[in-house]
């Protein structure tokens, strides 16, 4: 089967571990999340194929991470795995957005053909439509292409604006100076520009708590930068 990008959410250590080797052996790229905001947090944030969502999580459980996602306008797939037996949990969590249900304990190969199961069904284009990002206090509305900090809005240029869009959509990508140079300002030769040097710079004077030391936009040293909101 061609590779897919799945997100387990699964809050006991064990199983996560588990199951992120037995799929990352089936050919699957897998990132996990052990509690619901990180859970919505990242697949409201990045393009995913799959979601496996374990119904019961500290903080906001299965059902309500299902809920925010499908509000948010992901379309994801998601498989929901629940301990319990009750129709009635089942039928909650389809009508919240759940695409299928597993319960625990299952087997490891019913799982996968569940899972290829929904793949096939999927619509090429399914993932995240990236329409709000959040990273720390800062909240990004794609759509309307407005910024907010600690919920007061920031005042970014428009390339400033589509700097942070690109970074956003390529989150945990190395990029180069030459390749936002050319994907972000559409130049295809300009090596001894300093543009995006310039423009990083502005958005961690606007976005990082301490420009000084930046957590989301990261200088790869010798490479470019990376985004790790």
């Amino acid at each position: 089967m061609p590779s897919a990008r799945l997100l387990l959410v699964e809050d006991e250590p064990g199983l996560q571990l588990a199951l992120s080797d037995r799929l990352a052996a089936e050919g699957y790229a897998v990132e996990t999340a052990g509690d619901g905001d990180t859970a919505i947090r990242r697949a409201g944030g990045e393009p995913f194929d799959l979601i496996v969502l374990d119904v019961m999580l500290p903080g906001r459980d299965g059902f309500e991470v299902a809920r925010a996602l499908r509000q948010q306008g992901v379309k994801t797939p998601i498989l929901m795995l629940t301990a319990r037996s009750q129709v009635v949990d089942r039928v909650v969590g389809l009508k919240l957005g759940a695409d299928d249900y597993l319960t625990k304990p299952f087997d490891t190969m019913e799982l996968l053909a569940r899972l290829e199961a929904l793949l096939r069904r999927a619509p090429a284009t399914s993932g995240v439509a990236l329409e709000r990002y959040q990273f720390g206090e800062v909240v990004v509305d794609v759509r309307k292409a407005e910024v907010t900090k600690a919920a007061e809005p920031l005042e970014l240029s428009a390339k400033e604006f589509q700097l942070l869009r690109y970074f956003i959509e390529n989150r945990g990508t190395t990029l180069s100076r030459e390749k936002l140079l050319q994907d972000v300002w559409g130049y295809t030769a300009m090596p001894s520009t300093r543009t995006v040097d310039v423009h990083v710079a502005w958005l961690r004077q606007k976005l990082e708590p301490n420009p000084r030391a930046p957590q989301y936009i990261l200088t790869v040293h010798g490479m470019g930068y990376k985004f790790a909101g």
